[in-house]
């Protein structure tokens, strides 16, 4: 029986108190978010296909999909522990590899199809990846590649060539592997995180709560983040097929607000994740009449007071912000419905995980202080690093979780965003994170996009120097946005530099890569 495992929205306190896990032994992803709903309810809608006109896909049909390509890789020699890449746009099929691959007690390795070869080589070699389902660009890029673990080669347009006779879901521990995905590689060569299918049930309480009571009647998802990336497949895909909600699936290559605007329209979309990125790009478009949205969450980058202000006037229901990363996703919300939300802040540790900010010798810091955002207790933390046993020992301290991002402890547990440890600028004395400066700079109404950066300065030690992307003309733009900060944040915090830019560099996630413009 399906049920949700919030048992009912109530005061954020309340509800901690009232939360125990209860996750089975033997679980399945596939048989949790397919096989079950196709017994019970084979014709109810699963997935709305609108990658190529509109496809409608129902249980029955992805269950015979999967079992069927499932029986396809199995007649061809792929078994447990093996990894299947999936190298697809949002579509169906997808989530039809994702599934075959589970049923196989395979682990399922999501990749995005905008990566290029270099990029892909990298992935499918450290993974030993035995078999890739891709489209045709994708089945060319790998084209010239010398990757002898990667047996098969799936087209998705020749799907029907690699289907089977049937196989019964895997009979898997909750702590079988799953799922494999990769860090985004901000901090040095990407890591192959891999994750049990229990971590399903990590995300469950960060989606119920920051979808404001999620799932309810005549619900519709949609998130234009790519399905390879943790946020798109775990904050919302995957919850979506569990609680039987239909998915909408649509990924522009190039984000569309007008597009994005018309299809939550057009579908009726109530529960959608929209990250930062695409939520900045709609705020300089008009919202249409006729939404549907009733919860709205976001998370990858911190959102500015500017933008929340933004999304209750022209979305008319609040943006809720969730906090989490590849290793362990889902840990810290900011719900409108359920907490007092300081504008800002990430909000608190959700109903069965804490959190703690600590200092460099694992000591808790005190109200106003900042530390390094430590969690435990989800079941969406990882198993390990691939093949990085010495990195997956880093992870920890002391039974804690590190995420190498700092965190500004306020009262009753809320927490303020400050930066990567990695990404911290000390500059005369000063230790500043970017993140508010680029805040600060993206509220200015000639600002698009802002990125801030320590380089080296002789006196200083590093000096904060911001990269923009500006609307229009920079004639006397610098100065202003050197004044701006300085009147706004801090004169310490103010720009040393303003360097104008067409574009920032970012990863596939939509992260920006502030890396490289320090190497630039």
């Amino acid at each position: 029986m399906r049920r949700r495992v919030i048992a009912r929205l109530a005061p954020w306190d309340e509800m901690r108190a009232d939360f125990a896990w209860d996750i089975p032994a033997r679980f399945n992803i596939a048989r949790a978010c397919c096989d079950d709903w196709a017994a019970e309810d084979p014709e109810r809608v699963a997935i709305v296909d609108l990658s190529a006109g509109r496809d409608v896909w129902r249980y029955g049909r992805l269950k015979d999909a999967s079992d069927r390509l499932a029986g396809g890789l199995a007649a061809r020699g792929v078994g447990p522990g093996d990894r299947v890449a999936i190298l697809l746009p949002q579509r169906a099929e997808v989530m039809v590899a994702h599934l075959a691959a589970m049923k196989l007690g395979a682990v399922a390795l999501p990749l995005f199809a905008l990566f290029g070869p270099e990029a892909l080589d990298y992935r499918l070699r450290d993974s030993g990846a035995v078999a890739v389902i891709a489209d045709a660009d994708g089945l060319g890029k790998l084209d010239g590649l010398d990757l002898p673990a990667l047996a098969h080669r799936v087209d998705v347009a020749r799907l029907a060539d690699w289907l089977g006779d049937p196989v019964e879901c895997a009979d898997t521990a909750a702590e079988d592997p799953a799922m494999m995905i990769y860090t985004s590689g901000t901090t040095g060569t990407p890591k192959g995180v891999l994750h049990a299918h229990r971590f399903l049930w990590g995300h469950l309480p960060c989606v119920e709560t920051a979808l404001e009571g999620f799932p309810r009647p005549g619900d519709v998802g949609w998130t234009p983040a790519d399905w390879a990336w943790i946020g798109g497949l775990m904050d919302l895909a995957m919850p979506c097929l569990f609680y039987g909600v239909p998915l909408v699936a649509r990924r522009f290559a190039k984000f569309e607000p007008a597009a994005a605007w018309e299809l939550m329209v057009a579908e009726r979309v109530t529960a959608a994740f929209l990250p930062p990125t695409a939520l900045k790009m709609l705020r300089r478009t008009e919202a249409p009449d006729g939404l549907a949205l009733r919860a709205v969450m976001s998370g990858g980058e911190a959102l500015g007071a500017g933008l929340l202000d933004w999304g209750r006037e022209a979305l008319g229901v609040p943006i809720n912000e969730i906090y989490g990363q590849t290793e362990c996703n889902l840990v810290m919300a900011a719900c409108a419905g359920t907490q007092d939300v300081v504008p800002g802040t990430l909000g608190r540790a959700v109903p069965g995980v804490e959190i703690e900010l600590q200092d460099a010798a694992g000591r808790p810091v005190g109200e106003g202080e900042t530390g390094e955002i430590c969690t435990r207790g989800s079941p969406a933390t990882f198993l390990r690093y691939w093949m990085k046993p010495e990195q997956t020992a880093a992870k920890w301290r002391a039974g804690w979780l590190r995420t190498g991002d700092l965190g500004r402890l306020g009262s009753g547990g809320t927490i303020t965003y400050v930066s990567r440890d990695d990404d911290v600028i000390t500059s005369a004395g000063y230790r500043i994170g970017p993140t508010e400066i680029e805040t600060c700079l993206t509220a200015h109404p000639r600002v698009v996009m802002a990125a801030v950066v320590g380089l080296p300065d002789p006196d200083r030690g590093e000096a904060v120097t911001a990269f923009v992307v500006p609307e229009g003309e920079t004639a006397g733009l610098e100065a202003e946005l050197v004044a701006w900060v300085k009147a706004r944040l801090s004169p310490h915090m103010a720009p040393r530099a303003v360097r104008f830019v067409a574009a920032l560099p970012m990863t596939a996630t939509g992260k920006i890569q502030r890396r490289s413009l320090r190497e630039s």
